[in-house]
């Protein structure tokens, strides 16, 4: 009988795939060895912009009833497509707010953080209300690729074969990447917690739903709601994790963990929004706010921590790299 193989077993077998070798980093005047910022620059990058963050948030609450009310005003199926794909966009704006208050980042005040990006966003976007999301995903920042990694199947095996990739992505596409991500949720429902965790998820969505029935129809909220967050949300999802860390390893060092990318506008807006693709400034310090994430990757690059050998020019040079022709 075979026994389950070791974590140093599964990170020789399963990561490191995209790893491109790191030059050695002294540090310099604003950076420590391993890339984190010192005294008064790190203090400056770590203030929480409050009032900026507040219209962020209002903007991506703002965005779900605005898309439905232009499927409703102008009720034409090419509308509604477009509707379909844009709330799937709006659906991500709305996780990567919840992401930066699970890192206690949208709001100086820890209660209003807590309150408002995670009990409040992290519960209508297809969650609990809970800590959970929170607990886990620094777990992932203090290791990645950790022997506590929640995503650690998720990063690994890159580059994979076309075919592989095009089963993911159907997965995705197709409801079934949601179906496993939803189902653990009705499981061991004999547990009190965990029932309890799932009837606070099943009230936010009855509340989402309660709000399209009144302004709508329920119909409006399978199509313009569950539909977009069980494909579009989950392909945006998968697309942005693996440009994050597919193919990468257990490191100390930052970029052999953490994949760097060349921003854009288009990248921005379809799949990283509020600077969450600044990834490997994020993961050199994250208690810096997203704002400024990218004086933070400047310095990375002007100081010498991240070379011309770790930059992919764009996303799609990444994803290009990890499918192999095979």
């Amino acid at each position: 009988m075979e026994e389950n193989p070791s974590h140093a077993e599964m990170l020789t077998s399963m990561t490191g795939g995209m790893v491109t070798p790191t030059r050695e980093f002294t540090g310099s005047d604003r950076l420590h060895s391993n890339g984190k910022p010192k005294n008064g620059f790190r203090d400056a990058l770590r203030k929480i912009p409050n009032f900026r963050n507040s219209l962020s948030v209002i903007l991506s609450l703002s965005l779900p009833p605005l898309i439905v009310w232009v499927a409703t005003i102008y009720n034409q199926p090419l509308v509604w497509i477009f509707s379909i794909l844009g709330m799937g966009i709006a659906q991500n704006r709305l996780f990567i707010i919840h992401h930066e208050a699970a890192h206690r980042l949208l709001f100086s005040n820890r209660k209003i953080n807590d309150m408002v990006g995670i009990r409040f966003i992290g519960w209508l976007a297809f969650g609990s209300g809970s800590h959970g999301y929170r607990i886990g995903h620094l777990r992932h920042h203090r290791d990645e690729f950790g022997p506590e990694e929640p995503d650690f199947i998720l990063y690994s095996f890159y580059p994979i074969s076309k075919s592989s990739m095009r089963r993911k992505l159907l997965r995705d596409l197709s409801g079934i990447s949601a179906f496993r991500i939803l189902r653990p949720r009705f499981e061991r429902l004999n547990e009190s917690r965990h029932l309890r965790l799932t009837i606070s998820f099943l009230f936010g969505q009855l509340t989402i739903a309660a709000l399209f029935w009144f302004f709508s129809n329920l119909t409006m909220y399978f199509f313009f709601w569950i539909l977009p967050w069980t494909c579009v949300y989950q392909l945006l999802n998968r697309v942005r994790a693996i440009s994050e860390h597919g193919g990468m390893t257990q490191s100390a060092d930052r970029r052999e963990t953490t994949h760097y990318v060349r921003q854009n506008r288009l990248a921005k807006f379809f799949i990283v929004p509020f600077n969450v693709g600044y990834h490997l400034a994020h993961h050199v310090d994250m208690l810096v706010p997203y704002k400024n994430l990218p004086l933070l990757d400047k310095a990375l690059i002007e100081d010498g921590y991240v070379s011309s050998d770790h930059i992919w020019l764009n996303y799609r040079s990444l994803w290009k790299a990890l499918v192999t022709k095979n």
